[in-house]
This record gives C-alpha cells, structure tokens and sequence, in this order.
C-alpha cells in the first residue's frame, strides 16, 4: 500500500495540536493535512490526567488568539479545557483529520525529496502505516506518557499501604479517610493537596526543598466586567494582551530586582498562614523564577493547612517502613497511600526517531529556537506549549499562516551577517533550554532538580553559559520558515 501524503503532518490533538489545525483549516484551506493522535482521544494532557483535582495553572487566555478562552477563570479545571479543545476541533472541522490510535515512531527526511516520510503503528494491534509530508509539526508534549519521574526510594517493597505516581491516577481510586502522603513540591503536589485534603483523614505534603508560591483568585473581575460592555473577541484581546504583558513584566522584574520580589512573594504567603505553619516551609534558596512560580487559586491549599486537614514538611525519605515514610530526620510520617507528585520524565517530539538524510538526530544535542526550531532539522516544529506559534523571524506573532513546500535540507536559513540574525543573538533570544550549555533535557519536578543555586547568582551564570554556546556555534540559526516581513 501507497504512503498517505499530505502537505502538513501534525503528531498530538492536545491544545497546541488543535490549535495548529484548526488555524490550518482556517487560513490555508488549500493545504491537505492530518493529525496523527497516539491516544483513543483528543486533548492530550488535560484528557491523560486524572489525578483529583487537577488544573492548568497556566493562564488559558493566552491560549488560542483565534477562539478565545470563554470563561473568566483564571485558574482552569482540566474537564473545561477538555471541553475547549474539543468544541475548538468541532469549530474549524479539525475531528475528522485525526487519526486516533497512531502512534508515530519515526520521522525521516530526505533532501533529495524534499519530502518527510513517518512511520506509525496502529494501535494495540501494531499494524504499520507510512504517511508523507512536506512539513511535520511536534504537538505530542514535552514528556514521556509511559514512564514519569520516579525516584528509587528505599523500602518500598515493605510498604503496607499504596504507591501511585500522580501521572496514572486511578481517577475511581477510593482514598477517603486514609492517610495520605504527597511526594513532590511542584504544581501536581500543590493541586492535589487541597483536592485530597477534602476527603482523606490527613494529607501531608511532603517536599524536599520549598517552592515560590503566590495566591491568585480563581476568577479575573476584569474579564467579567469587560464581558458586560465589550465583545467576546475584544475581551479576548484585551485580556490576552493584558496578560502576556503581566506574565513577562513580572519575568523581567524578577530577573532584575530578584530580592524586591522575593520579599514581596513571602510577605504574600505569610498574610495567609496561621499561626501553626512556619514560614520555612514557603522560604525557597534561589531566586523567583529561577524555577516556576506554583500557583494556589483561592488561597486553597493555605486554607487547608490552617485548617489542620493538611500538613507541610520540608525534608528527605530515609526509607519506607511497613506503616508509613522515615525521614532523614528520624522522623516517620504515617501513610496508608503515598502519592508520587515527582515530576515528569522530559520527552522531546514524543519520542519519535528522527532521521535525516540517514544519519539518526538526537533533539536534546541540538539547538533550539524559542521552542520551535532544532538546529539541523530540515523543517519540523515542536510546539509543545500552549501559545500558537505563528511567528516571524523575530519571534512576534503573525497576522497569517504561510504554509511552505517543501525545501531541502537547511534551506532557507537566515545568513550570518542578516540583522535579524545578529539582532536575535545580541540579545540571547535564540537561547533555550538546552543551549544555555545544560548537557540533557532537563527534568521537571521535586526529584530532578540538580544542586540548588545561590540566591541573587543565577543571571550572571545564564549570561556566561549563553556567550559560551554562541562562541561554540557563532552566526547560526537553525532554519525558519517565516513570512516576508
């Protein structure tokens, strides 16, 4: 049988796979284009996640420009985001271009084709298909669906009680007056405190080291204000704007004056604690936004803490016992259920083979673009995120989609000496990730992270290791398929 070609190959129907082919469907209907979709189901992580209580803590109404986020929540359940995404793909006539159940294990690309050609398997009989494209766009996620973060704790084999990782909840797992203990300090763990809190005898959250929080309401006054003067779409806009400029002001702010909002993150938490919780337990050793802000609609889990249904330990497991966890403080926490909020096993392009001209790629040796681009990858995208990614050479968003045909390999790739080239590197803007000089993709999550970093010198250090991947690689950019300015 014949390959299925298409002039756009999409692998993930979650938000930003969605996203990709309804604007698909919208500004190019000339193109052909499938979505290849691993699962029985759209909505990727909000439809993969069933852990209690589980949100985006991302804002959605810097989701999609073109369907705006319809809710004035800012701090969304993952049932209503699956309902956006779904009624999204409806909209624009996206459903009938998926191809469920594919599960896409290799990519290869051939210059003297100038064309893709992936290989998927149906599943679960295994059954091979070959698809061709002149484009691929990665909108499978930035980790591994099978395999998370687990950290190898002693003595769990004489646990009496459960182990779950967070990323395969059982969401019909009857967890009402047991006691629980939650692994983890990042966003899982602060979600599924408060939701657990509700029904088990006790939840204790458990974390190596403190992370920054900041309480934010669940609902934006503004958006609903907005909504009884203005147009949806306006609102959208508006809101849009509005947030994107919060989110990167506050980024900014922080790099720039890291004490000024650190003392101002504290004082936020310490107006929302009681008596009983100690600040140390919210106090972090490096800068805000050195890693991610964990965000706490309503103020919910400080609610619970105060409440006495939910407790908060900052230490190490020493080991499992029969009954419960022992830390290396000598201290043994009870447990009937120990839930593991570790982190995620990072997995570029959903782990699919990529290949180029027969020489295998590995993506976490290569350089990125905003994201978007690998170096030495001929055309495809990995949008993994949230944000549509129509953009420019300079990264600003697109008032419309170019689709191009196929190119060979490298082509069209900006000259050394362009102005936007020199531009983008002067300011650091073509770094990313894996090119400020980490040696893998990085992990997610309370158990990954390396040796913490002072306070008040993890800029200096960024600044260092972007001027050391430029001088490794001076005057290139990976290719980008742009618009004419």
């Amino acid at each position: 049988m014949s390959p299925t070609h298409v002039d756009v190959l999409i692998i993930g129907a979650g938000l930003s796979g969605i996203g990709t082919a309804a604007q698909l469907a919208m500004r190019c209907p000339g193109k052909s284009f499938l979505v290849l979709e691993r699962r029985e189901a759209i909505g990727g992580t909000w439809d993969f996640f069933r852990y209690p209580g589980i949100r985006c803590d991302s804002d959605m109404h810097t989701g999609y420009s073109f369907r705006p986020w319809p809710s004035d929540t800012i701090i969304t359940e993952a049932e209503s985001i699956r309902s956006y995404i779904e009624d999204t793909a409806r909209e624009y006539g996206v459903l009938p271009r998926v191809r469920f159940r594919h599960r896409v294990v290799r990519a290869s690309w051939s210059s003297r084709d100038a064309r893709w050609t992936v290989d998927a398997v149906v599943e679960p009989t295994n059954e091979p298909v070959t698809f061709t494209a002149g484009f691929v766009v990665g909108c499978a996620g930035y980790y591994n669906y099978d395999w998370p973060d687990t950290p190898s704790f002693p003595g769990t084999e004489r646990f009496a009680g459960d182990i779950v990782h967070a990323q395969f909840w059982d969401e019909h797992y009857d967890y009402r007056g047991k006691r629980v203990v939650v692994i983890g300090s990042g966003a899982t763990a602060v979600t599924l405190v408060p939701a657990m809190a509700k029904q088990a005898a006790h939840v204790t959250m458990l974390q190596r080291s403190p992370t920054y929080m900041v309480s934010l309401p669940k609902h934006d006054a503004t958006v609903t204000a907005l909504k009884k003067v203005l147009p949806e779409r306006h609102v959208g806009a508006i809101t849009r704007l509005r947030n994107t400029a919060l989110q990167l002001g506050l980024y900014k702010v922080s790099q720039r004056y890291p004490a000024a909002v650190r003392k101002l993150l504290l004082r936020g938490v310490e107006r929302q604690l009681g008596p009983d919780v100690s600040m140390r337990h919210f106090t972090p050793d490096y800068n805000p936004w050195d890693e991610r802000l964990c965000v706490v609609p309503n103020g919910d889990l400080f609610k619970e803490l105060n409440a006495g249904r939910a407790s908060i330990v900052t230490d190490r497991v020493e080991t499992f016992t029969e009954s419960g966890v022992q830390l290396q403080s000598g201290e043994t926490l009870p447990a009937d259920l120990v839930v593991l909020a570790t982190g995620l096993e990072v997995q570029l392009l959903g782990g699919v083979a990529v290949v180029v001209d027969g020489v295998s790629v590995d993506p976490n040796q290569r350089l990125t673009y905003r994201a978007a681009r690998i170096r030495g990858h001929p055309q495809p995208g990995d949008d993994s995120w949230v944000r549509e990614r129509v953009v420019d050479a300079q990264g600003r968003p697109r008032g419309r989609v170019r689709v191009p045909s196929a190119q060979p390999h490298g082509a069209p790739r900006l000259p050394a000496g362009h102005p936007r080239a020199q531009r983008g590197l002067r300011h650091g803007r073509a770094l990313r990730g894996a090119e400020v000089g980490l040696p893998e993709a990085r992990r997610h999550g309370h158990a990954a992270a390396g040796p913490r970093r002072a306070v008040a010198e993890q800029p200096e250090r960024v600044r260092d290791n972007r001027a050391a991947a430029l001088r490794e690689a001076p005057g290139r950019l990976p290719a980008l398929h742009a618009s004419p300015p």
